[in-house]
């Protein structure tokens, strides 16, 4: 028994380098004062991070990644946390069926829903439009908001809402000053955790691209089709740091665990 611990941390620790080495590659090769990527890089230089302000692309590019997943984040939130509290509230015909639909995005993959949207919204002429791309990431983000807001509401006491409705206060009253502060730091976690999910998306995104609809995650797939060079490095860095950010305010708030735990 004594044994076995040490394997297991060290199974463990092998197992988080080998999931966190291709970042730090790219972290370190963004440093290199070569023009072309190194590792470990040769020398210390932050001329390609100086350089990305000279790619007016890539800054219209992060400014539209962070507006389309600010709104996607945005909308997913209501229509999540309201399909939430439905789903937790109340027993009504279908509601197993609705709970699979909403979560069905997480188990198709985005591949194959990417087609499937483009097919639905070319003859309706949103494809490649500023509305297209931030529904199609609602319907990616929409289900993470449900899994966090379901976990806040699973020690829920709804004996404060019906002494609240027994003082006098109306419903809308009992759902703003009851209901909604209790469950804030699940919709606030469900928010960060879509905003990522949006900011970081290739594969969806791609099926949904127009010369108006450009995104830093994209740019740097199509600047990677072409040549592979520092600057690439120097922007995932950032792209990186930005998630590292959100995930630690994340679990800060509301801890990431819980995203999985049982409701």
């Amino acid at each position: 028994m004594k044994l076995i611990q040490p394997f297991r941390l060290l199974i463990t620790g092998l197992c988080i380098v080998f999931l966190l080495l291709p970042i730090i590659v790219t972290v370190v090769s963004s440093f290199t004062e070569a023009s072309y990527p190194t590792f470990p890089q040769k020398g210390f230089s932050l001329q390609w991070y100086e350089k990305i302000l000279e790619r007016p692309e890539f800054i219209t590019a992060f400014l539209n990644s962070v507006k389309f997943a600010a709104l996607s984040a945005l909308f997913a939130v209501i229509l999540g946390t309201l399909a939430s509290i439905a789903i937790a509230k109340y027993n009504f015909y279908g509601k197993t069926f609705l709970v699979s639909l909403f979560t069905a995005p997480l188990t198709v993959p985005q591949i194959v829903l990417g087609v499937a949207l483009l097919i639905y919204f070319t003859p309706i002429g949103m494809s490649g439009s500023e509305v297209g791309y931030i529904i199609s990431h609602i319907i990616i983000c929409v289900p993470y908001i449900i899994r966090f807001v379901l976990t806040g509401l699973s020690g829920y006491d709804y004996t404060i809402e019906r002494a609240a409705v027994i003082l006098g206060a109306k419903p809308l009253t009992v759902f703003l000053k009851v209901t909604l502060p209790l469950i804030r730091p699940a919709m606030i976690s469900g928010a960060l955790f879509a905003f990522l999910i949006s900011f970081d998306n290739v594969t969806l995104s791609i099926f949904m691209v127009s010369p108006e609809v450009r995104t830093l995650p994209l740019e740097l797939f199509s600047r990677m089709q072409d040549s592979y060079d520092p600057l690439v490095a120097s922007v995932s860095t950032i792209v990186v740091l930005i998630t590292v950010v959100f995930i630690a305010i994340l679990e800060k708030i509301y801890g990431v665990g819980k995203l999985y735990s049982n409701h």
